[in-house]
């Protein structure tokens, strides 16, 4: 049962009736009377209801679970997906960037169907709770997060290790001293590079993807989504802002954007998308995180199998195809 401290305004019915059945449940333990048939049924409309819920869900209403404070986050995937961690820090240029981590790990692909192997693996990260989201910047990189995660692929690249990045960013850090330090040309100079790092490079949306904030470690060869996620140029409520001049749109804005998994598959921006379980991954990381395992190992056996060549040839065309679109001739 989900906590009620976080509970999105859609999931209070499900979250009404699972209490229901928790305390049914209890009553059965000090009952004479055998209450198996009547909490069978309940657990039967709570199922129905979590699955009415979770699989009509509106683009704005996937926004707020890609958002939600106890989906994981990059940390949590790291920990669940690989061994021996060895985080990296420092840009060699100016700071070490705590809202972008990366680093060595292991790799536990036999675990999901594929072959463990060293990789370079990094995302942003957010925060728990006000303490640690000030640390983190709420994931939101300055340019030397950017440049940590450049000279961490170029890493990758001298020791011929594939790169795995997370995305989970409301968008770069906005503040003065990050424009000063020039966070338009590291977010540009890192698209350069990651479209002819020669290793596999294989992209995971597993929250929020926006803007150059996300662009800037999105580059790669496979893209993944997961289902809750989302993935834009902007966010639905500074869209609001710009078009409306008002918050109170961001619903529209975001059937606008076309930014959930569905979306974006369609128009061949991602190219799978990883299947949350009914009810999102802040109510069951375990098997998101076996989902998200399973799509990783299957991209990284396919990428890995390329030679060099055919890896930077087939990113190029791929990039190249984005946003192509063709038109029939007016009759004359």
């Amino acid at each position: 049962m989900a906590d009620d401290t976080y509970l999105l305004d859609f999931e209070k019915p499900l979250y009404e009736l699972e209490q229901k059945l928790a305390e049914m449940r209890e009553l059965n333990k000090d009952n004479a009377d055998d209450l198996s048939n009547e909490i069978s049924a309940l657990e039967e409309r709570v199922e129905q209801l979590r699955t009415s819920i979770y699989r009509n869900l509106t683009r704005w209403q996937r926004v707020q679970i890609a958002r939600h404070p106890q989906r994981p986050y990059t940390l949590d995937h790291i920990e669940a997906l690989t061994e021996g961690f060895v985080e990296l820090h420092g840009d060699r240029k100016y700071a070490d960037d705590r809202a972008i981590v990366g680093g060595i790990a292991e790799f536990k692909g036999s675990r999901f169907g594929g072959t463990d192997r060293s990789v370079m693996i990094m995302g942003h990260q957010k925060g728990r709770d006000t303490k640690e989201r000030k640390f983190r910047r709420f994931g939101m990189p300055n340019p030397e997060g950017y440049r940590k995660a450049a000279r961490l692929m170029e890493m990758a690249a001298k020791f011929n290790k594939p790169v795995v990045t997370l995305l989970d960013t409301p968008g770069a850090y906005p503040g003065l001293e990050a424009e000063e330090r020039g966070q338009a040309e590291a977010i540009a100079r890192n698209l350069l590079e990651m479209a002819r790092l020669p290793v596999p490079i294989v992209v995971v949306i597993i929250g929020e993807g926006a803007s150059g904030g996300a662009l800037g470690i999105g580059v790669g060869d496979r893209i993944l989504m997961l289902e809750n996620s989302w993935y834009s140029v902007i966010a639905p409520e500074s869209c609001s802002q710009i078009l409306w001049r008002s918050w109170d749109y961001k619903e529209d804005a975001a059937r606008a954007l076309k930014l959930t998994a569905t979306d974006l598959l369609d128009v061949g921006i991602v190219d799978e998308i990883v299947d949350e379980p009914v009810g999102g991954a802040h109510r069951f990381p375990n098997q998101t995180f076996d989902n998200t395992g399973r799509a990783i190992a299957q991209a990284l056996e396919t990428l890995t199998a390329l030679d060099k060549d055919t890896l930077l040839d087939q990113r190029i065309e791929k990039l190249d195809g984005i946003g192509a679109y063709t038109t029939e001739a007016t009759p004359a």
